[in-house]
């Protein structure tokens, strides 16, 4: 396993009750991972990316917007306990060099007792960094615009990540913000014939919490369950910063309520924020969301979810 120096984190504010993110979070090793309840682990890639690239500089430019961010949240208090392992040596090669290069790190992680929080790079890395969990019975809960269930062929993409994990053994899985001509025919039928559940950007809008329920309803039966975001799952107003930016998604504030209300479950095993693009963004909005869902999550993971 290869990891670069965490970074040092500082909190930018001068005021001394002003506790922030970049005042917690302590660079650590993975011999020490265990002493966190979260360990941040950054993966500079996209490589593997169906479109506008630039995903590979989200790891530092969530780091940066996070750092700035109070630990506070209303009605549970502040986050503790959150180290960072630093980012991983992505080699040179292809993208299944790079899958099984990451594979072998995430697996190590695992391994440990903190919850791993992917911090990405490109939604290739969503099979490397949830496959380590197959072991056992594993269902996983997609926040996106997409699917990304595309087959194979010849290399892997940002867009086939779950059927990558579905050819794997993935046990149930849940797609919430899906939106409406995003998706091919081909895809939504196969993820009907897999048993899994499609929650439409529409239905999070309508009824916020039963989406949740209907995202946890599909994960019945599973022994862990990983999240992901990919923040195209925002309205593009919200994170133009991203591959993939179109109009029609959630809100933050909804992504912000499901997160929390799903790091509820104790048998949440991992995190991830996928496709971050700095160079791709506008007055660092997208990043700055792609903190606070790190945030909000964090907040709901230590047991403190409404």
């Amino acid at each position: 396993m290869s990891l670069r120096e965490p970074p040092t984190w500082d909190g930018p504010s001068g005021d001394p009750d002003d506790e922030q993110f970049g005042d917690i979070v302590e660079p650590t090793t993975l011999d020490d991972a265990s002493e966190f309840d979260a360990v941040f682990i950054g993966e500079p890639y996209d490589g593997a990316v169906i479109g506008r690239r630039g995903a590979r500089e989200g790891p530092g430019a969530l780091r940066e917007a996070l750092a700035g961010v109070k630990t506070h949240r209303f009605g549970a208090g502040p986050v503790r306990s959150v180290g960072d392992l630093g980012d991983v040596e992505v080699p040179d090669g292809d993208v299944s060099t790079v899958q099984e290069a990451i594979l072998e790190t995430t697996h190590e992680i695992h391994a440990s007792d903190a919850l791993p929080v992917s911090l990405g790079g490109d939604n290739s890395l969503t099979y490397p960094n949830a496959a380590p969990l197959l072991e056992g019975a594993l269902g996983v809960i997609n926040f996106d615009a997409h699917l990304d269930c595309r087959e194979v062929h010849g290399e892997p993409t940002s867009g086939s990540p779950y059927r990558q994990l579905h050819e794997a053994g993935l046990d149930a899985y849940a797609c919430v913000g899906a939106r409406h001509f995003e998706t091919s025919t081909a895809y939504a039928d196969y993820i009907d014939d897999q048993g899994g559940e499609i929650v439409t950007s529409e239905a999070v809008g309508d009824d916020i919490e039963s989406a949740v329920e209907r995202a946890l309803d599909a994960m019945a039966g599973v022994e862990t369950i990983y999240v992901s975001v990919d923040l195209d799952v925002l309205d593009a107003a919200a994170a133009p910063g991203v591959s993939a930016p179109t109009p029609g998604g959630i809100t933050t504030r909804e992504l912000f309520r499901m997160l929390r209300a799903t790091a509820g479950d104790d048998r949440v095993a991992g995190f991830e924020i996928v496709e971050c693009a700095p160079p791709l963004d506008a007055g660092a909005q997208t990043a700055a969301a792609g903190a606070r869902a790190i945030a909000h999550f964090l907040s709901g993971y230590n047991g403190d979810s409404p």
